[in-house]
């Protein structure tokens, strides 16, 4: 067999004995932190920039806190692990930002219903995420050759990715929509920042309640990037699980803070299939060697560093000859 895995395999993550305290520690963090956010934005407005960087700095200072549970609870192996997946899934749900802002415009969501639109798409995605997560643990724990199949995938989606493809997502949101018509009818109008109205007698999906579809059909098309690229970094279903959240609640604040930015991080894209592509190639040579977690977190550091920096750059380029030509 090409790929012998054995038991052995298994000990290059971290297995951690978690206690039923642990995971309600978990759910209450998540439901409390979402319930704050819903609060907060319990009327419809449109965030600054300030705003979206200060909430985005909360959220990573939240992840940052429940590391620190991690670390003392399960150990560093076990914090180490947790943050790597908190990295990868932040780093990959970059993509999800940016093709976010296009579907907004071409369905002309205003700014100050966003939010809400994406408070429920990302709840919707918390549960996908988990769901996928325990099936994939349950794969791994009986067939660990599965991980191979992983690797591949990654490889081949981070081959795709440097490529540069623009229009990741827009096959699914034009199937979302369509399969939300043949459902119920479809409002051309909002009626504030309700899903549903009257629509000549009839209960009918507003325009949030349709870009809610969108998001959350987009959202399976990055779940099985992202999902097989956690499993590169971790095994255990609590650490994934609690990296997966902590990343994807921050989602908002980020999106609010980098919609308009795709310009300026030419290439992220570029990073982001870089760091497919390594943790691909780090789950096919798990049967014969093992990258520890502080250089894989090392790894994808410096490839998201370097693509900032050379966006930076080429967006400055960009400008200098824009400003000769005038």
């Amino acid at each position: 067999m090409l790929f012998a895995f054995t038991e052995a395999d298994s000990e290059n993550f971290v297995d951690i004995d978690v206690p039923q305290w642990a995971w309600v520690v978990l759910l209450v963090a998540v439901l409390a932190l979402l319930a704050l956010d819903l609060w907060r934005h319990r009327h419809a407005h449109e965030p600054t920039f300030r705003e979206a960087g200060l909430e985005s700095l909360f959220w990573v200072f939240c992840a940052v806190v429940f590391g620190g549970f991690m670390f003392a609870q399960f150990g560093g192996q076990a914090g180490g692990e947790y943050f790597g997946v908190y990295l990868t899934e932040k780093s990959l749900s970059v993509d999800n930002v940016f093709v976010w802002a296009l579907l907004f415009s071409t369905m002309k969501i205003p700014l100050k219903y966003q939010h809400r639109v994406l408070f429920w798409g990302i709840f919707g995605a918390l549960t996908l995420r988990a769901i996928f997560i325990l099936i994939g643990s349950e794969l791994v724990e009986r067939f660990s050759w599965v991980l191979v199949i992983f690797g591949l995938f990654l490889i081949w989606t981070g081959a795709r990715i440097i490529r540069h493809r623009e229009d990741e997502g827009e096959d699914s949101s034009t199937a979302g929509l369509k399969l939300l018509k043949r459902f119920m009818p479809v409002t051309d109008d909002f009626d504030g920042q309700k899903f549903f109205t009257q629509l000549d007698g009839r209960r009918a999906a507003t325009p949030l309640f349709a870009a809610l579809v969108v998001v959350e059909a987009t959202d399976v098309v990055f779940a099985v990037d992202s999902v097989p690229a956690s499993f590169g970094v971790a095994n255990d279903p609590y650490i994934l699980i609690a990296a997966n959240a902590f990343a994807i609640m921050g989602l908002r604040a980020m999106y609010f803070l980098l919609a308009d930015a795709r310009e300026r991080f030419h290439y992220l894209s570029h990073a982001l299939g870089g760091i497919l592509l390594f943790v691909g190639i780090k789950l096919l040579i798990t049967p014969w060697t093992h990258i520890d977690i502080g250089i894989s977190l090392g790894i994808i550091v410096t490839i998201l560093v370097l693509a900032i920096i050379f966006s930076l750059w080429k967006a400055k380029q960009i400008e200098e000859a824009s400003a000769h030509t005038h």
